[in-house]
């Protein structure tokens, strides 16, 4: 079985460093994908792709990009359970990366276009 999943987008908003209690650093991020045909109205639809960053590639990607930055993501999707605060049971699809290349950035002064970080 094959689960592997590549993704270009720009980000939707400034990516953030987090910690969990056990000391791993994380960064969720969104990628917004167009589509590459138009709807029924003549406009293009977006794709809206979550993905997890681990460790030293949420670092540098918190570090290095900014919102409107295009990047390519390669991972897994995992499927997450949680449960709501009124009890009800919801599912979750995400992209957990293991690579990430920055193809361009909308600022001038980015110094790592088209570096790639794996973990």
């Amino acid at each position: 079985m094959l689960n592997q999943f590549i993704v270009v987008g720009r980000l939707v908003k400034e990516p953030e460093i987090k910690e969990t209690e056990s000391g791993r650093k994380l960064t969720n991020i969104t990628l917004a994908v167009p589509r590459s045909y138009k709807n029924e109205n003549g406009e293009y639809d977006t794709d809206f792709i979550d993905c997890t960053l681990w460790n030293g590639i949420a670092e540098t990607t918190t570090e290095y990009c900014k919102k409107g930055d295009l990047i390519g993501v390669k991972g897994k999707i995992q499927t997450n359970t949680y449960e709501t605060n009124e009890g009800e049971k919801k599912q979750k699809m995400e992209v957990v990366a293991e690579k990430v290349t920055f193809l361009s950035s909308r600022s001038q002064d980015h110094q790592k276009e088209n570096d790639t970080i794996e973990r």
